[in-house]
């Protein structure tokens, strides 16, 4: 299946895209195939598993699973009629989706986390059913949310693990599945990863329509960030952590060209930049997927780096570095994950540094030798890295973690640019390595709240 960049670049609502956007993507593809059923549902349930079960209720995934089952999509959602709908389940314990009419579904009975069964295809499953007027289920569907807002069935995932891999990409142009093959591609045509992905997209739209596209996900990208740079406050969830990124850019903006402040001070404004996507995205605000909304913050705040800071930046080279960076996230994810609770933070923020340093060194004049280093460097100094949000809440660490993938990744662009492209350990065998540890990695540190920083801190 071809990856678009606008695969990766998603445009949803937080705090987390597995666990709320996919419920939320779940519940509108099961409301699709309830519509051409020859029968009529009286009613909707809901069984969360694994890390759905786990870390649920702090990522707001009860919430998402209702507003699915109503209608709502994360792409599209008005924030007012969302409440709204809420409102009149709790009221009436019915949703109203379009062309279904009034469903039965009362919270309290109809959406259950299950601690005990995992369902076998991966660690975010989710079953959602159709009843009769009895109460009998007629109709039911397992979905499992496998990262980035990404949904499959379970036909889905398994008729994805018997795929032949090559077959993967092989309608457009340059269909690589590995970052050897991207660098062969790359030799062979004289072109940069940014135009050879560029060709690939433009068998699916329009070159104005791409454009358009790319300019969108970066606008919402830094219009989210404006708002988290703007404002203050405490998030919700009930670890009272209060936003940070208003008042270190504040402070920032105020030192801004006096004569004493530290070269290390540029690692503060990269930190504020993606804190404050972070903390919109923790306090359920719209973010672009990038690509996951638990590490929505490095690539852009990458992006405003580089404009912002460095000379000679220009918003022209936007798509160069989307595109590159929207390459590599394809890899990670057709050859290991990019999601949390299947491989560990490593998967989510170590993916979208890797994507961030790629982009970085393509607009900053890279070969592909160079920009496939940078994201092998920064991918491999992510390498173990759990997911152990503290009460399920994407928050702490991950918000500050974002800042600091941002940083490893701008130091790992660098690196590469020194060099000539040479290097001991390719992109493709970070990319495995980051899979293998995902595999053996204990399940108490994968999105559970399990184990480490979640247990070992205070969440009260």
């Amino acid at each position: 299946m071809f990856l678009s960049v606008f695969d990766l670049f998603k445009l949803g609502v937080g705090p987390s895209s597995s666990h709320t956007m996919g419920p939320m993507v779940a519940g509108q593809r099961f409301l699709d195939s309830l519509r051409v059923q020859p029968f009529r549902a009286h009613g909707l349930r809901a069984s969360l598993h694994g890390s759905l079960a786990f870390t649920g209720k702090g990522h707001a995934t009860d919430r998402a699973t209702i507003l699915g089952l109503a209608g709502f999509t994360p792409a599209s959602m008005d924030m007012e009629a969302a409440e709204a709908a809420l409102a009149r389940n709790r009221e009436t314990r019915l949703l109203e989706p379009q062309g279904l009419g009034p469903l039965v579904f009362d919270p309290e009975r109809d959406l259950r986390f299950d601690y005990d069964h995992t369902l076998p295809g991966h660690a975010n499953g989710m079953t959602l059913s159709a009843t009769d007027a009895q109460g009998d289920v007629i109709y039911h569907q397992i979905y499992y949310s496998i990262g980035g807002g990404f949904v499959m069935t379970d036909q889905e995932l398994a008729d994805k693990a018997g795929a032949v891999r090559s077959d993967a990409t092989s309608s457009v142009p340059y269909p690589f599945a590995s970052a050897a093959e991207m660098l062969e591609m790359a030799q062979a045509s004289g072109k940069s990863i940014a135009r050879m992905k560029e060709a690939n997209e433009l068998c699916f739209r329009s070159r104005p329509d791409m454009l358009a596209g790319l300019d969108r996900i970066w606008t919402a990208m830094r219009d989210c960030m404006d708002r988290g740079l703007s404002t203050d406050g405490v998030l919700p969830g009930g670890l009272h952590v209060r936003r940070r990124a208003r008042a270190i850019h504040a402070k920032l903006v105020e030192e801004r060209g006096l004569n004493m402040t530290a070269p290390h001070v540029i690692n503060d404004w990269m930190s504020a930049y993606a804190m404050a996507v972070n903390e919109e995205n923790a306090a359920g605000g719209q973010v672009v997927t990038a690509p996951t909304n638990g590490a929505a913050g490095t690539v852009p705040a990458v992006i405003r780096y580089w404009l912002d800071h460095v000379p000679g930046a220009s918003e022209r080279l936007l798509p160069d570095f989307l595109l590159t960076a929207a390459a590599v996230g394809g890899l990670i994810k057709h050859n290991a994950s990019i999601s949390g609770a299947e491989c560990g933070c490593q998967a989510e923020v170590g993916s979208a540094a890797a994507m961030a340093a790629a982009g970085l060194a393509a607009v900053l004049g890279g070969t592909p030798q160079q920009v496939e280093n940078a994201a092998e460097i920064a991918l491999e100094h992510h390498l173990g890295m759990t997911c152990d949000p503290v009460r399920g809440l994407v928050q702490v660490p991950c918000i500050e973690r974002n800042g600091l993938g941002a940083i490893k990744a701008v130091a790992a662009a660098s690196l590469a640019l020194r060099g000539d492209g040479s290097h001991i350990v390719p992109l493709d065998a970070a990319i495995e390595t980051m899979r293998q540890t995902g595999r053996d990695m204990s399940e108490k540190y994968k999105e559970t709240s399990l184990g480490g920083l979640a247990v070992n801190v205070p969440n009260c």
